[in-house]
């Protein structure tokens, strides 16, 4: 009779075992790899809710390894590489920052194409879906979002006409920003948003283009003293895109349940959801001080406001021009410190 309970007891301990197992064998667990620090908007307001949200709604079958400020090797330039070759499963990235490989989605980062976030966020999601989708093989984007109105920071010396741009190493966030800088007079230094505070630390770069939710992460507002901007009703000096992307090998492995998941939390209304969070930090960036664009010369009160300083930046078929000239016979932007 003892040995009839003992043979009882193992084969119940087996099963238990066997249902362990087959438990752990169902879940997935996603390696999600990104370059921010761990206190920063997109990792606490983004990453964490995202992977809570698909925990949840997966019955706790699926989660996610967080990696952030690229714990996991790598640099954020060869993010878009390591999920497209299934090094990580999900990454945040910018296709910028490899310039040249995506040239359809660099058409949201040229300049003065957009000023608000939610809005070309919605845009780009379906710009993708109808030209790009053959720029990210292997690859599965969750989402496309662009950041608010992009602008110029610097600490030693204020931007405020021109000639000010002239002799400045300024770290540029893309292809465009690199032309951008360049035709301001500017020398563009291409680089990831984690090695600007060090740079400017440095004096490597005089300064940066960024944007106001990307500061506070990076601790940029302590290396800098100045911010020059285009006024909120015309399109900003320049914008990137970022990705939200997971392996296409990953997603195509997973069982249907888990696939209706993923597709719940991605698409355009993530795109969206994305760009408002980033604008939330707009309030506290406006207390500082700031050089804005008023509209455009044409509409500029015959009486300057005082103490105003004119900066013109004109847009010509030809791209871009940028002499004061240029500026008294097509549409442009009239800059001043105020």
């Amino acid at each position: 009779m003892a040995l009839k309970v003992r043979i009882v007891q193992v084969a119940a301990a087996a099963l238990t075992l066997a249902g362990v197992a087959s438990a752990q064998a169902q879940e997935v667990v996603l390696k999600l790899h990104h370059m921010w620090p761990t206190v920063a908007m997109g990792h606490k307001r983004v990453v964490e809710p995202w992977c809570e949200a698909i925990a949840k709604d997966s019955g706790n079958k699926m989660r996610c390894q967080i990696l952030p400020a690229m714990t996991g090797g790598g640099s954020p330039a060869q993010l878009v590489d390591r999920v497209k070759d299934g090094v990580d499963d999900v990454v945040l990235t910018l296709p910028g920052y490899t310039p040249g490989r995506f040239p359809i989605m660099e058409a949201f980062e040229l300049p003065f194409m957009t000023n608000n976030a939610e809005v070309a966020s919605a845009a780009a999601w379906d710009f993708y879906q109808k030209y790009a989708t053959k720029e990210f093989t292997d690859t599965k984007i969750l989402a496309t979002w662009v950041h608010d109105p992009g602008f110029v920071s610097t600490s030693g010396k204020q931007i405020a006409k021109m000639a000010d741009f002239r002799g400045l190493k300024i770290r540029a966030a893309s292809r465009q920003s690199t032309k951008l800088l360049s035709r301001l007079g500017a020398t563009p230094v291409g680089m990831p948003i984690p090695a600007v505070a060090d740079a400017m630390t440095k004096g490597t770069i005089d300064g940066f283009l960024t944007a106001w939710e990307i500061i506070p992460s990076f601790k940029l507002q302590e290396v800098s003293k100045f911010h020059t901007e285009i006024d909120d009703n015309r399109p900003s000096m320049f914008t990137a895109g970022f990705v939200f992307a997971m392996n296409q090998a990953k997603y195509d492995s997973l069982p249907a349940d888990l696939k209706k998941v993923i597709d719940k939390h991605s698409g355009g209304g993530l795109s969206r959801t994305i760009a408002v969070i980033g604008t939330k930090p707009l309030p506290w960036a406006r207390k500082r001080p700031r050089t804005v664009a008023t509209p455009s010369s044409r509409s500029v009160p015959k009486r300057p406001i005082a103490g105003s300083r004119p900066l013109h930046l004109c847009m010509t078929s030809g791209w871009l021009t940028w002499t004061s000239a240029a500026c008294r016979a097509s549409k442009c932007c009239r800059m001043r410190v105020i």
